[in-house]
């Protein structure tokens, strides 16, 4: 095959998000077209969702719902078929409203009379009325119009998915879709099957979506990008559909999925549905792999690139060094529907929010970390181990292009951990160009994070931080290699909050060696960090052990014993392991969601930690006035 002046198509599939476009296919795209090469790119996950919740979608989905039994029919499906043209009325103005287009219906939302109200709605019995009769007006008090009815019309649009749930795809969700099929999959054979299955209603509305992306752009090559395991079903399905629609066309795969979980592929079935699968950043092994196309290079001489040869998966790697990150080019939202995201508002506290509310223009401050430390994290993979700068001088050009592209102003910069350094310069030159932008970010809360730092991040556009404090104990932290303790995170919160920025901590708990009463105290520091007004979001995760992890590399320096991982062909990534201390980790967890979620409301800050267990645990070791008291404490 010789493709000299090839079409290349990025797609993003299902599910990633649906309030801004996933940047994948955005730096790509952006990279090609500076290299001269004709790329568009499509969002198949919000077309999907846009498809089928729509007034021309229901009907199918009613269908659906009506060929249940009705003694097998839930609470949500009975709600919807009783209220069905209701749900059709409201379908359009909600989608509308979400995605901005029509914010006058939000009045008649906001009466409680026009959505009809499934059991999603039930969350709302969750908070506390005021006695004024209306259990949001602590969220949006007398105002707040718009807020409150994008609240409602997410939970209108959850409700719906609950309903494509139970009588179309029980794997359906707006993130996390067909996710068992490839989280840590040794074998293919269950991805294998649900592909080779009846399609369902959602299967075929996305083979119909992908047929007509490629007769729009007739491209030569499909990139398919696959960030979560939560998205690999779908990128499989659509493959799968090029191919029996236009089997001209060579199917690529990328990704984050694929640059942790694949990287010892082996299986050959893989390809039925992809020519080739690359890892790592996409430029230089794709620039490559169109070389190799055009016959002006060698298979020998692909980069990081898998395919199959007489029937055998082949790896091939020649070693030539990466475009380096000053020189990937501005990224492009062109061609994608940015009036047609959905701004849902799901959770009310004001920063959680951020994820899935608002547009906004996804940038990177350097490829990597600069830290590559943590015990935890994949620190032997390239999107973490190589560490490469852009100038600030570089980024704020940047910036002001995708500004001009997109007229947004709001960036989220998805760094692993961008540089303190960097972001002081980053600043320093947004003021001195005197640009007016929005911007929030992941970073470490390391002492470089002055107060004074933390006022000039918010004068040049910082609006928001998030940042590990894992967990929250200093004998753990230290194993983590973390490089922070609990009081210097308490002290660089603080710094952010009094600079007006909001900041959400990401949590961890199930660490080796953590034991019932390590959880105990770090979910009190956690309320602590809250009362003290240090934090104002936080997510719980379930620490998972991964190969490519220091902990996974070297398990008996972290006091446990990995478990053998299954044999198979496909995916590697989480671990199994033994932990001697033995907690119950699982009903931990519970506690401590529920405590953080109702952290989040304002709710149970002065109750005892203990409250929120459904077991006897041990009395906090933690000091009650810790947090405040390492406030109160100067720094070198």
């Amino acid at each position: 095959m010789s493709l000299e002046t090839p079409r290349i198509l990025s797609v993003i599939p299902p599910m990633t998000q649906l309030n801004t476009p996933y940047p994948a296919t955005a730096y790509l795209t952006g990279f090609l077209r500076s290299r001269g090469f004709h790329a568009t790119q499509t969002d198949l996950a919000l077309a999907l969702v846009l498809e089928l919740l729509s007034r021309a979608g229901l009907p199918q989905l009613k269908q659906s719902a009506e060929a249940i039994a009705p003694k097998k029919r839930s609470a949500t499906l009975r709600a919807f078929l009783n209220q069905y043209d209701r749900y059709l009325a409201a379908i359009d103005p909600a989608i509308a409203l979400l995605q901005g287009r029509d914010t006058s219906i939000a009045h008649r939302i906001c009466t409680r009379a026009f959505l009809p109200e499934g059991p999603r709605f039930g969350a709302l019995d969750n908070y506390v009325d005021d006695g004024s009769g209306d259990p949001l007006a602590w969220a949006f008090g007398a105002l707040g119009v718009q807020d409150r009815a994008r609240h409602l019309a997410t939970l209108f649009l959850n409700d719906l998915a609950d309903v494509l749930r139970e009588a179309v795809d029980t794997r359906f969700e707006f993130v996390r879709y067909a996710e068992s099929l490839a989280l840590s999959q040794a074998s293919f054979d269950p991805l294998a099957t649900a592909l080779a299955a009846p399609p369902t209603l959602v299967d075929t509305t996305l083979e119909n979506l992908a047929k007509k992306a490629v007769d729009r752009d007739n491209p030569d090559i499909v990139l398919i990008s696959v960030p979560f395991p939560g998205s690999v079903y779908a990128a499989f399905r659509i493959a799968r559909t090029i191919k029996a629609h236009a089997p001209h066309i060579v199917t690529v795969l990328g990704g984050g999925y694929v640059n942790t979980e694949l990287r010892e592929l082996a299986e050959p079935r893989v390809f039925d549905h992809f020519a080739y699968v690359t890892l790592d950043d996409g430029e230089k092994p794709l620039l490559a792999l169109f070389e190799h196309l055009a016959g002006k290079r060698p298979r020998l001489n692909l980069i990081r690139t898998f395919t199959r040869v007489d029937g055998a998966v082949r790896y091939f790697h020649c070693g030539e060094p990466d475009v380096p990150f000053e020189a990937v080019g501005t990224p492009t939202w062109d061609g994608l529907p940015l009036d047609r995201y959905l701004s849902l508002l799901d959770m009310l506290n004001p920063m959680h929010r951020l994820w899935s509310d608002g547009h906004w223009n996804k940038l990177t401050v350097a490829h990597g970390c600069y830290w590559k430390k943590c015990s935890f994290c994949d620190v032997s993979l390239d999107y973490i181990g190589r560490y490469d700068a852009a100038s600030a001088k570089t980024l704020v050009d940047r910036i002001e292009r995708i500004v001009e592209e997109t007229g947004h102003t709001g960036f989220h910069f998805v760094d692993e951990a961008a540089p303190p350094k960097s972001l002081r310069a980053l600043a320093e030159e947004l003021q001195r160009r005197n640009l007016a932008i929005s911007w929030w970010g992941n970073i470490r809360f390391e002492k470089s994070f002055t107060p004074e730092l933390c006022l000039q991040l918010a004068d040049s556009g910082c609006i928001a931080v998030s940042g590990g404090l894992e967990v929250a104990s200093d004998r753990l932290l230290k194993l983590m290699k973390k490089g922070v303790s609990v009081e210097q995170v308490a002290r660089v919160t603080r710094a952010f909050t009094d600079a007006g920025i909001l900041v959400h901590a990401y949590l961890m708990y199930g660490f080796p060696t953590q034991t019932v009463h390590d959880t105990v105290d770090a979910l009190e520091y956690v309320r602590q960090l809250f009362l003290e007004g240090c934090i104002q979001s936080g997510y719980f995760h379930r620490f998972a052990c991964t190969v490519h992890s220091p902990v996974g590399l070297n398990p008996e320096e972290y006091g446990i014993r990995l478990r053998p991982l299954p044999p198979g062909k496909f995916a590697k990534n989480d671990v199994g392991f033994i932990d001697p201390v033995g907690a119950d980790h699982d009903r931990l967890g519970k506690a401590l969601n529920k405590a953080l979620y109702n952290y989040m409301h304002g709710i149970g800050l002065d109750e005892d930690v203990r409250a929120w267990f459904d077991m006897n645990v041990p009395r906090p070791r933690v000091a009650k006035r810790f947090i405040e008291r390492a406030l109160e404490k100067t720094t070198d």
